[in-house]
């Protein structure tokens, strides 16, 4: 470990260290992150353009005493780096290691739990509402990107922040014009263009000119016409956005300037006689000092291992193709046919795939920014007009739109599809991001239909399912790679409603639900090998459920196993027990599925072998069932 970092145990460590250390142990910091993301992968370049940032940031205020609030995690790897988990850094993202996101019980520094982007402020002030009414005098800083300030409640906290008049409040906008992707909408215009549009400099160079040709005077016409346009621009640059919130607006200051950096936090820590919150506007780069990231953040915002020296990512070793490329694929042929559908996200339009679908069809794209509710209710004002509006958003990330999805698209019967891609475990990105509560929100919606495929070909044929439903309709599919199989040169719809009986059989009866089809055959196969027939019902649809193919099974099956990799508290598993209970049918039943807990990072696979998702665990609840053991769910 370099020098500089060594003696640093937590920010009390930095504070000892003179001004003139700090620019050394930013080039430490930057380079131990780099360093330790290309050997375990990880969030890379929002770090690296936040590496000042969070050195200034800990060096000027007293935390944990004061209180550092971050937006997501993404930034957030320079501020563990120094908060005592430099040595942890080797196992971000593993099981039982460190986090990739902020989470309270990892360490008193980390204030606040940040996964999903725009909650900082809203936090913060909170936080300093609280602390302001004991009395107290630490500061609380909110550090937000400029991506996040797409996302309406980013202004929700600003105007009740200025509206409570928080003196102990800072906030610090990271802007960098960047989110995941290149940040969109009017807002990021706002920011970062108001005085280099073409026509006003067009303007300013006229009257330059103008001015100068006027005899005797022109150079003190232009000296006064320059400071004229100083306070002009004071008045219609973000200054006027946020301090017509409440908020005293400093900057823009260089992000990337250490000394600056100290200075300008330093002053604003010590300022008196303010009645204000205070807003620091710093600019930054994301990707700053690796050249690989700073030349393409997008690429270098979450990486596989990589090769430092020239950057160059481990490449996948081929195989199947990923669900998330399936589904864009599926999207892409069924657009071509049909004008109607448009494609929307929510700032992920590379993760989602719709980054290929806006190549083939630039005029059907629409990124809503960091604003899923906004997304949601956006796709049902199309829908009212007659559009096929496709929906894509992460599993994690749709819970935001909740309330749009009830009142804007279900009550008013629209016709919506929601393309809810990372549906179930997740990975080494963790408890914030684990995808396993759409099935529980949506099934119980009226009018929806909820499907979830066993493989990338029966993907194509829900999402040509939703696409006709003349109503909600929602398809979930999990991260990662999907199966390989063939795919039909034509995409048909399934029936409603209509469960898929994969293998026949009177002992027990396995009903999977989409890609722990797989894992459910394998388990199938092994039994019947042992000369126990196993029946293989893949669901496919959660609502409807097919109540006609269960209650087959349960009357000639001795017991049932159903598997998904979703909670058990609101499941198919819930769905299929309800079912049969109102059917008046009754036999041995195993719920597996995600229990009653938060679930971390971890690998998937470890993830389902410890729940008993995978061929093994089904196939031990299977046998537990038929040799009269207790029927419960998982997890008990």
């Amino acid at each position: 470990m370099t020098s500089s970092l060594q003696p640093i145990q937590s920010p009390s460590d930095l504070r000892s260290l003179p001004e003139a250390r700090l620019e050394d142990v930013c080039a430490d910091v930057r380079n131990a992150i780099v360093e330790t993301i290309s050997q375990t992968g990880g969030h890379l370049a929002a770090g690296l353009g936040a590496v000042e940032l969070s050195v200034a940031l800990h060096y000027v205020f007293d935390t944990p005493r004061d209180r550092l609030i971050w937006d997501v995690g993404h930034q957030g790897y320079p501020h563990k780096m120094l908060t005592g988990r430099r040595e942890q850094f080797s196992s971000i993202g593993q099981k039982e290691g460190m986090g990739k996101f902020l989470r309270r019980h990892e360490s008193s520094f980390d204030v606040f739990g940040a996964g999903h982007a725009g909650t900082s402020i809203s936090a913060a002030t909170g936080v300093a509402e609280a602390i302001a009414r004991r009395g107290g005098d630490e500061h609380t800083v909110a550090v937000i990107g400029d991506g996040a300030l797409t996302a309406g409640m980013a202004y929700e906290g600003l105007n009740n922040a200025g509206f409570l008049k928080l003196s102990n409040l800072v906030v610090v906008l990271n802007d960098n014009q960047m989110s995941i992707s290149r940040n969109v909408g009017a807002l990021t215009g706002f920011l970062a263009r108001r005085w280099s549009a073409p026509l006003t400099q067009r303007l300013k160079h006229g009257v330059t000119t103008f001015l100068e040709s006027v005899p005797y005077v022109g150079e003190d016409l232009v000296e006064i016409a320059r400071r004229a346009e100083q306070a002009l621009k004071a008045f219609v640059s973000p200054a006027m956005l946020f301090e017509g919130l409440g908020f005293n607006y400093i900057g823009p200051i260089n992000g990337h300037n250490i000394q600056e950096l100290v200075e300008t936090l330093t002053n604003v820590r010590d300022m008196e006689h303010n009645e204000h919150p205070i807003l620091v506007h710093c600019y930054t780069k994301k990707g700053y000092g690796y050249e690989p990231s700073q030349a393409d953040p997008i690429k270098y915002h979450g990486v596989s291992k990589f090769e430092v020296s020239s950057g160059s990512m481990e490449k996948s070793s081929g195989g199947p193709p990923s669900w998330t490329s399936a589904f864009a694929g599926g999207l892409i042929d069924l657009a071509g046919e049909d004008e109607r559908i448009v494609g929307i996200t929510a700032a992920m339009a590379g993760g989602t795939g719709l980054d290929k679908f806006q190549e083939a069809f630039p005029g059907r794209f629409y990124d809503a920014g960091i604003a899923e509710q906004h997304a949601v209710t956006f796709a049902a004002g199309m829908a009212t007009e007659g559009l096929k509006p496709v929906c894509a958003i992460y599993s994690t990330f749709l819970q935001r739109g909740f309330d749009q999805i009830v009142h804007d698209v279900c009550v008013q019967e629209l016709d919506v599809t929601f393309a809810i891609d990372r549906a179930g475990l997740v990975g080494a990105d963790g408890a914030t991001h684990q995808g396993f509560y759409d099935l529980g929100y949506l099934r119980m919606l009226p009018g929806t239909i909820v499907m979830s495929p066993k493989d990338e070909n029966e993907l194509r044929q829900m999402l040509k399912t939703a696409i006709d439903y003349p109503g909600p309709a929602a398809v979930r599919y999990p991260r990662g790679n999907a199966l390989g199989v063939p795919i039909d040169p034509e995409i048909k719809p399934l029936p409603i409603g209509e469960a898929e009986l994969i293998l026949d059989g009177d002992d027990v009866a396995i009903v999977a639900l989409g890609h722990l089809v797989s894992e459910a055959r394998d388990a199938a196969e092994r039994l019947r090998a042992d000369g126990i027939s196993a029946a293989l019902l893949n669901a496919r649809f959660v609502k409807p459920l097919d109540t006609r193919r269960l209650s087959e099974l349960a009357g000639r099956c001795r017991a049932m196993v159903v598997v998904e990799e979703h909670s058990i508290q609101a499941g198919l598993g819930d769905t299929v027990a309800a079912a049969l209970a109102g059917l008046g049918q009754s036999l041995p039943l195993k719920l597996l599925g995600i229990p009653d807990q938060r679930v971390e990072h971890g690998s998937a696979g470890q993830w389902r072998a410890e729940f008993g998702l995978d061929a093994a665990g089904i196939e031990s609840a299977a046998r537990e069932l038929l040799d009269g053991g207790s029927p419960a769910s998982a997890g008990e």
